[in-house]
């Protein structure tokens, strides 16, 4: 039997954290491979981690509603020489200055190669290199969280900070010279009932301002008839779901006319690394969904380019249902690269939706609301009564310009507007 340290566990590829929900294997007790050990949370969903074999439970290095960044060890195992070999997770090299020597569990401790910027902020060599290479000042270094022991700053840190565009780069040091400071402006809030925030609307709110943090935000509007549309799936929704046993939303409308656009337009379908675009190979789009409790979230329908109508609407619904009921699995709400918003499900006529990072794009659609508009036809002007919707689509600058994203939103609003009336169930 091996001492091995079980570590936090990557559940997405976004995902950098996790926190301790449950340990459900105590200290001393034995369990086998496949057992349950411990319930963590992400800001998706819950996950159960199993035993990557069997073993006992030395001790927990982490407690319940500790928030652990992935690779940290949150717990020591005795496993077979074979399993922990081969079985247990492992830190990748962003995390090799994490690992712990198991048996001795010594508290690390800056080495001489390390300086002081300011007090209890330590540089080590390859901080300090990382940082003359992209020209970050120690005083810019010392504004940055570091999520080494005592908080010292790590590469993950750096690398991290980088992505996120460098948010201290520009602010001014206080006179003293010991950091900076966010204004203390002492709005009145107000008084009454007061309601804290479940862990769930913690992360949704720490990811929203992330997201505008991080992407400088433009949104673009477009409206589209969806008369044909309309009248297409009130004639057919009690038709198709006999015939295919499942629900007709017009989300799988919609969704089909995204992913036929965004095959017209791959850069849309994109994520940025550092200075580097990843253009996706997987038409994979979220749609948010809200949940019981008013929270939302964004289960993924996978290679939605490939789906008829048929797959698409059974994938949907059955997305939809495992959202509300609880039962979404970590996979149902990762590699998603292109998300919609229905804000019309709630009545809104049109809405300004924030990207869902690491996303380029984000689109919303409103509701679908009968009018008097102008028909232009050979034979002269008329009106007519059609249903039409505005399509709203935030996206980030930075990687997106106007062009592509006035393009590719017009492009989804001719997939909409060409809905074939005659189109088989």
């Amino acid at each position: 039997m091996i001492e091995t340290a079980f570590v936090m566990p990557k559940m997405g590829e976004s995902i950098t954290q996790g926190t301790i929900l449950n340990w459900l294997v105590e200290e001393g007790e034995a369990f086998q491979e496949g057992d349950i050990l411990v319930e963590i949370a992400t800001d998706k969903v819950d996950n159960e981690v199993p035993a990557p074999g069997s073993g006992v439970m030395i001790s927990h290095k982490a407690s319940v509603n500790d928030v652990i960044e992935v690779g940290q060890t949150i717990a020591l195992l005795s496993l077979s020489d074979e399993v922990a070999t081969s079985k247990v997770p492992t830190q990748n090299s962003s995390h090799k200055d994490l690992i712990e020597n198991s048996t001795t569990n010594k508290k690390t401790t800056p080495t001489k190669a390390s300086f002081k910027v300011h007090d209890n902020v330590f540089i080590s060599p390859l901080v300090d290199s990382m940082a003359r290479e992209h020209h970050i000042s120690y005083q810019e270094l010392a504004c940055i969280a570091g999520s080494g022991l005592d908080g010292r700053l790590r590469k993950t840190d750096i690398t991290s900070y980088l992505q996120q565009g460098r948010p201290f780069q520009f602010v001014q040091p206080q006179d003293n010279n010991q950091g900076y400071s966010i204004p203390d402006l002492k709005f009145d809030k107000g008084s009454g009932k007061i309601i804290p925030m479940d862990r769930m609307r913690e992360m949704i709110a720490d990811h929203m301002v992330y997201s505008k943090h991080t992407s400088p935000h433009v949104t673009a509007y477009i409206e589209a008839d969806l008369t044909n549309m309309v009248a297409w799936r009130n004639t057919n929704k009690v038709l198709f779901q006999k015939k295919h046993g499942e629900k007709l939303t017009f989300t799988p409308l919609f969704i089909e006319a995204v992913a036929n656009a965004i095959k017209d337009f791959p850069m849309i379908n994109a994520s940025l690394d550092g200075k580097n675009i990843i253009v996706k190979e997987h038409i994979n789009i979220g749609m948010a969904t809200a949940l019981p409790t008013g929270n939302l979230i964004v289960p993924v329908v996978k290679n939605a380019d490939k789906k008829d109508l048929k797959t698409l609407a059974g994938a949907i619904n059955e997305l939809v249902q495992k959202s509300r009921s609880g039962n979404l699995k970590a996979d149902d709400i990762k590699g998603g690269s292109f998300t919609i918003s229905n804000v019309g499900t709630f009545g809104s006529l049109m809405g300004t939706p924030i990207i869902n990072q690491p996303e380029a794009a984000i689109l919303a659609t409103g509701i679908i609301k009968k009018r008097a508009e102008v028909i232009e036809k050979p034979q002269g002007d008329t009106i007519e009564i059609r249903s039409m919707m505005y399509l709203s689509l935030s996206f980030d600058h930075r990687i997106v310009d106007g062009h592509l994203a006035g393009s590719f939103l017009k492009q989804i609003a001719q997939n909409m507007e060409k809905f074939d009336l005659k189109r088989p169930v």
